[in-house]
């Protein structure tokens, strides 16, 4: 008979509380792309619920299953994952949403995804937004988080930024979800630098940290980007600034990233997730129900 490992409790605990917080983030940053609610963004007031998920946080419910089931990133696994749940009215992107149109069609992913923008594989944000569930699972091991993640991202995403832009997320998430580290703003950011390879996600968040006393988001979003051009190294940094700066405190973290404007509800699922996972970074009950629920099939404790 096999022992069960108590450390998967605490992992199950740790992802799951990262999944809510990114979907919150996600569902609640998508609401300010709507005209009607800038105002309310300027007044930091909430819109009217319910707040519907996008992309970002029906593939962090594939991440999670998938981990489930293997207990670490198996590709085919994710790569069927995503195409099978695909649901095209949560605002893909254009070469994702055909990606995973073929994949289900029986296409292979690994071809499809190494072809994409002309062999270069895409250096969109989609592979970081959907991974600090991940890290906060391997929270006891922020290495293998990278590793992972950085597995993770080629179903999707191919290109060198993309790939490290996750790895970053996932490496902050781990970091920020371990309950035996005690962590500053430099610390979380130094950690993260330490884990990832020289790249302009790199570069870009040794910037961040340059940043960390600057309080105007949107100063700081001038220099790092906030995901406009829905680039990992347009997007990553930025988030990990708002994450490092905010952590244990979710309200804040959100109004932070989403003030900045952008993509802002794959910003704020990052951050979300990140935030979330850290002691008492915990969404408010309120802005956990007007949440859309998770899907029925995404795993649960």
């Amino acid at each position: 008979m096999t022992t069960p490992d108590p450390r998967d409790a605490h992992r199950w605990a740790r992802a799951l509380a990262s999944l809510r917080g990114l979907s919150v983030g996600d569902a609640l940053g998508a609401q300010f792309f709507v005209p009607a609610h800038y105002p309310t963004l300027k007044r930091r007031e909430l819109p009217p619920a319910p707040w519907r998920w996008t992309d970002d946080t029906e593939m962090a419910c594939s991440v999670l299953a998938v981990l489930a089931s293997h207990h670490r990133v198996d590709q085919d696994a994710l790569a069927r994952s995503f195409a099978d749940r695909h649901d095209d009215g949560r605002n893909y992107g254009r070469a994702v949403d055909r990606l995973l149109r073929l994949i289900r069609a029986g296409g292979d992913w690994r071809e499809l995804s190494a072809a994409l923008f002309n062999g270069h594989g895409s250096w969109g944000n989609g592979a970081a937004m959907r991974i600090a569930p991940l890290g906060a699972w391997y929270a006891d091991d922020p290495e293998q988080a990278t590793h992972q993640a950085e597995i993770s991202a080629y179903p999707t995403h191919q290109h060198r930024e993309a790939v490290v832009g996750a790895m970053a997320v996932a490496a902050a998430a781990a970091l920020a979800a371990d309950p035996d580290r005690t962590l500053g703003p430099e610390e979380l950011i130094d950690g993260v630098l330490a884990l990832i390879p020289r790249s302009a996600v790199q570069a870009g968040l040794r910037r961040a940290r340059d940043m960390l006393d600057y309080a105007d988001p949107g100063t700081v979003a001038a220099v790092l980007g906030c995901g406009r051009r829905t680039s990992a190294h347009d997007t990553v940094p930025f988030t990990l600034w708002a994450a490092a700066r905010n952590l244990g405190n979710f309200e804040q973290a959100f109004w932070t990233t989403a003030r900045a404007g952008g993509d802002v509800d794959t910003t704020c699922g990052i951050v979300g997730g990140i935030v979330a996972a850290s002691v008492g970074g915990t969404p408010p009950r309120e802005w956990l129900d007007r949440t859309e629920p998770l899907p029925a099939w995404a795993p649960a404790l």
